[in-house]
């Protein structure tokens, strides 16, 4: 699927130089398709990113790619996907205190405020403490300068992405087919093809590997175990840390007991709203490879593995 994404995207984004090696993914685009490098401006193109990998194509600036959305049901390497169960407490597969718990995250009216480059109808919600932690991940991925200034905040949600996502039991399948979104929506907005294969490599090396070693992405909170992709499916890092991985479980539907219990500041509100139209996509080659140690600021550490995984 990358070999097309990359394709579509070569023919159409003719309009973007080349992105200078002193200048982060982020800020390229930001200038490129809002003009001013703000801050504000990059918290708004990583806003556009996220909101269409979640949901699907629904805005301009896009360049016409089709994006189908995380929330919609597809297929990858002939392996039916539906992450929806995962969003809107269909499942018992969200940590809370060491425990799967069902929670919805689209608690804050689903589609309709994403639609609006909004994270949420209600800042009190699930649905916006999620959408929030995404657009500051994202933007450290993507190497934005602005992270961490008054106009847009720093991640400062838990660091360990596979302590977030342990009892989720995810697969190759769901993995890949989240990120081949993020990839679509990258390219919808006309991120170049040797940029799309930095962006690939970094999400597939940080989350796509089993038991890989802890990775640096968010600075402050140090190297963190980050691997989400958690079943037999996975393939295996080179450089693997078993041992430091519980055993993994596919997550309970959600019941009465299993129910997550909203505290004083996470109350729900709205409802979840979302297609359910089918998609095609493949995976990503599944040979092992060594963890990535340090992700930090920018995908630049990731760089000289994009052979190997894509050609």
């Amino acid at each position: 699927m990358l070999f097309k994404i990359l394709a579509v995207a070569a023919a159409i984004t003719g309009a973007f130089a080349q992105r200078p090696s002193n200048t982060s993914i982020c800020d390229y685009y930001t200038t490129a398709l809002l003009k001013n490098n703000t801050a504000a401006n990059q918290e708004k193109l990583i806003t556009f990113i996220v909101n269409t990998a979640v949901i699907g194509n629904y805005t301009t600036p896009n360049i016409g790619i089709s994006v189908p959305g995380i929330l919609t049901a597809g297929t990858y390497n002939g392996t039916r996907v539906n992450l929806l169960p995962y969003f809107n407490g269909a499942l018992a597969s969200t940590n809370r205190g060491g425990v799967g718990r069902s929670v919805n995250f689209l608690d804050g009216g689903g589609a309709a405020p994403l639609v609006q480059n909004k994270p949420a109808n209600s800042t009190s919600s699930n649905q916006y403490i999620l959408l929030t932690h995404l657009y500051e991940y994202f933007g450290a991925l993507f190497g934005c300068s602005g992270v961490g200034t008054a106009d847009y905040p720093v991640y400062n949600g838990l660091g360990s992405q596979y302590q977030v996502h342990k009892f989720m039991g995810l697969s190759h399948a769901q993995v890949g087919y989240f990120i081949e979104q993020v990839a679509l929506s990258a390219a919808s907005f006309g991120v170049g093809q040797s940029d799309l294969m930095i962006v690939g490599n970094a999400l597939n090396n940080l989350f796509n590997y089993r038991c890989a070693p802890p990775t640096v992405v968010i600075p402050i909170q140090g190297a963190q175990f980050q691997s989400i992709c958690l079943d037999n499916t996975c393939p295996i890092s080179r450089n693997s840390t078993c041992f430091s991985y519980d055993s993994t479980t596919k997550p309970a539907p959600a019941n009465s007991t299993n129910m997550f219990t909203p505290n004083a500041t996470t109350t729900k509100t709205g409802s979840k709203t979302s297609s359910l139209a089918t998609a095609t996509v493949s995976p990503p080659p599944k040979a092992s490879h060594g963890g990535a140690v340090s992700v930090g600021m920018s995908f630049a550490v990731v760089a000289g593995g994009l052979a190997a995984l894509f050609l």
